[in-house]
Parts: C-alpha cells; sequence; structure tokens
C-alpha cells in the first residue's frame, strides 16, 4: 500500500475540522433564529446538527493528532443571511454540508488505496454528510413535492 501524503492530508483534515466547528456555531446560532410554531422541533433539529458537527470537528482533530500534527485553532466560514427565515437557512445549511461533502471527498480522494482506516473515515463522514444534505433538501420541498432542490434548478 501507497504511503498517505501526510502534509495534504492533515492541511485537509485542519480544513475539515475548521469547517465542522464553523458547523457548530452556524447551527447554534440559527437555532436562537427560530420563531412561530414549528420553533420547538426545528430548534431541537438545529441544535442535534451543532452536536453533530461538534463530534465530526472532533474525529478530525483525532485524526490529525494521530497522523502526529497539530490540530487548527481556526473556524471555518461562517455562512448568514441575516434571516429569519426558515428556508433561507435550510439553503444555508445545505449549503455548507455540501461543502463538507466536497472536502469528505477530496479526503477520500487523498487516502484511497493508502489508508484503510481513513478511507473507511471519509467514507463514512460521506455517508452521513450525504444523508444530512438529503434531509435537509426535503425540508425545502413543498409538502407533497417530490422533486428535489437540485432538479427544480436544472433547465
Amino acid at each position: 500500500m501507497a504511503e498517505i501524503d501526510k502534509e495534504g492530508v492533515v492541511a485537509l483534515l485542519n480544513r475539515i475540522l475548521e469547517s465542522e466547528l464553523a458547523g457548530v456555531v452556524r447551527y447554534t446560532h440559527y437555532s436562537f433564529l427560530v420563531f412561530g410554531f414549528g420553533r420547538i422541533p426545528i430548534r431541537s433539529w438545529l441544535r442535534e446538527q451543532a452536536n453533530e458537527s461538534l463530534l465530526h470537528a472532533q474525529l478530525a482533530g483525532e485524526w490529525i493528532t494521530t497522523l502526529g500534527a497539530y490540530p487548527s485553532l481556526a473556524i471555518g466560514p461562517l455562512l448568514d443571511s441575516h434571516t429569519f427565515d426558515i428556508s433561507s437557512i435550510l439553503r444555508e445549511s445545505l449549503q455548507a454540508e455540501n461543502l463538507a461533502l466536497e472536502l469528505y471527498r477530496e479526503l477520500l480522494t487523498l487516502v484511497e488505496g493508502r489508508s484503510v482506516a481513513l478511507e473507511e473515515f471519509a467514507r463514512q463522514m460521506i455517508n452521513v454528510e450525504e444523508m444530512h444534505a438529503g434531509e435537509v433538501d426535503k425540508m425545502l420541498r413543498r409538502p407533497g413535492e417530490v422533486t428535489t432542490s437540485v432538479q427544480r434548478q436544472s433547465p
């Protein structure tokens, strides 16, 4: 099995760590902005997502130290349209999930055939992020609407 590009993998894991930490802040912040009849379940869901982002950040940080490197203390970009509209919050969430998917797919490309454990980690995270993006997409649909947001945007 070929050696991994440790420097490249650590740099990418640090970007993942920063992105996931931004997710903790973003989802927690969003949970404060929910009002109306659906507040309790939506607020709870957003806080669950914040907890999941924290877990993902912890996993990335553990991998960084496993590889003998120092985890970043930075935080990734925070998307915020400064709105209380749940649809806007969910669209921003979907955008962030797609960014996370790109990072985990890039990690898979870097480690595929080089580290079974890191490859498995990347695949598990891709699975989780794809499922989460799918749930967010379903939340953005009107009741009874089957078409995904990607299908609606296509010509």
